[in-house]
């Protein structure tokens, strides 16, 4: 009886959603910081990109985990809105942001999973924002922040969303594919995507900012 339990095939083990994870809109997922036991479940639900806000170094086995599974890490590292205490209030950099944004945005990258270290402050106002080119009303994007922050709300989070400049976003977005666009064709060759890219130039990818929010609000609304 043993000798036949050991040669039967080993039954997986659960899988196990990183904290606070929740689908945002079709091909983007949010979360806290994924440990080593939900690598597993970050590999079943397929993958391609994961966002991290987090400027700390990211785990060497994760990175591991992500190249042998063919899952591009983007690290946009962004220190979070908080108080100013002793005159050292910190604010999240709008031009991080944007680059945050830009992924979100970019089908290239789908499924793609955006974290923090708790899913709550950076990752919500990555998402608040995100929320205002999808043309939600403040009230529902403040509310979807409560729901994951509860009792940790930021007040300076919501000010954050609340002051975003979606032109001035649109604008620097479309910059931003532009000179991708001529990089590209000055080389001759689509840049080379690495494991930390922040500007994710791929070949092929002539696709203005604009056309690519449009396309999420249109999946948006679909979902």
């Amino acid at each position: 009886r043993r000798a036949e339990m050991a040669g039967a095939p080993q039954r997986a083990g659960p899988l196990v959603p990183p904290e606070n994870f929740a689908m945002v809109a079709r091909g983007v997922y949010r979360s806290g910081f994924p440990s080593k036991k939900n690598l597993p479940f970050l590999r079943a639900i397929g993958l391609r990109s994961v966002l991290c806000l987090c400027p700390e170094e990211y785990p060497d086995s994760s990175v591991h985990f992500f190249a042998h599974n063919g899952i591009q890490l983007l690290v946009t590292g962004v220190d979070g809105n908080k108080a100013p205490d002793d005159q050292k209030g910190t604010h999240m950099a709008h031009a991080i942001v944007g680059q945050a944004l830009r992924h979100l945005s970019d089908p290239r990258t789908h499924p793609i999973l955006v974290h923090c270290n708790q899913g709550k402050h950076r990752t919500g106002c990555v998402v608040g924002c995100l929320r205002k080119l999808h043309l939600w009303s403040t009230a529902a994007i403040f509310d979807e922040y409560h729901r994951f922050a509860g009792t940790k709300s930021r007040v300076l989070d919501l000010q954050y969303i609340e002051l975003f400049d979606v032109d001035r976003h649109m604008t620097e977005a479309a910059e931003a594919e532009a000179t991708d666009a001529r990089r590209r064709g000055g080389s001759g060759k689509g840049a080379s995507a690495t494991p930390h890219s922040d500007e994710g130039a791929e070949a092929g990818g002539g696709r203005g900012a604009m056309v690519m929010v449009e396309k999420a609000i249109q999946v948006d609304a679909a979902a």
